[in-house]
């Protein structure tokens, strides 16, 4: 792509940033640019989002049903999963998915309950059944 022919669509972030973008120059030289966004891509984006969405309303329908612990909607809501949040509290992964069964998150400490609120930043309240059922999250 020529200089000339990099995307100036309006972009997901607006005024606030530009995107570098690769282009031949009149010489034939690779060089970089700047772009305001390009409309493929901000669609693309879009369908990603929308995906997260989707993935964070099915993890919460879960949690209602008690199909899965709190943990598995702020997973989702903070697009983590159990790498990221066993690197972050220190826990093993294997306890990291010990802890997405409701049997198994019911029954820990508020030490460990502390963790994961400081991790996902909410309350230990918030890392409740009774919230998502009291706020419709």
């Amino acid at each position: 792509m020529k200089i000339n022919e990099i995307p100036q669509d309006p972009g997901a972030l607006g005024k606030i940033a530009k995107e570098m973008a690769y282009a031949v120059d009149e010489n034939g030289r690779y060089t970089t640019a700047l772009s305001t966004g390009w409309e493929i891509k901000m669609k693309a984006l879009d369908v990603a989002w929308e995906d997260v969405e989707k993935r964070i309303a099915e993890a919460r329908g879960k949690v209602l049903r008690e199909e899965a612990s709190p943990l598995l909607y702020y997973m989702e809501l903070k697009l983590m999963d159990v790498v990221i949040v066993s690197g972050y509290t220190g826990f093993w992964k294997w306890q990291v998915k010990r802890h997405l069964k409701p049997s198994v998150f019911n029954k820990l400490s508020g030490k460990k309950l502390d963790k994961y609120a400081r991790l996902f930043e909410v309350s230990r309240e918030q890392l409740t059944y009774a919230y998502l059922n009291e706020t419709g999250l």
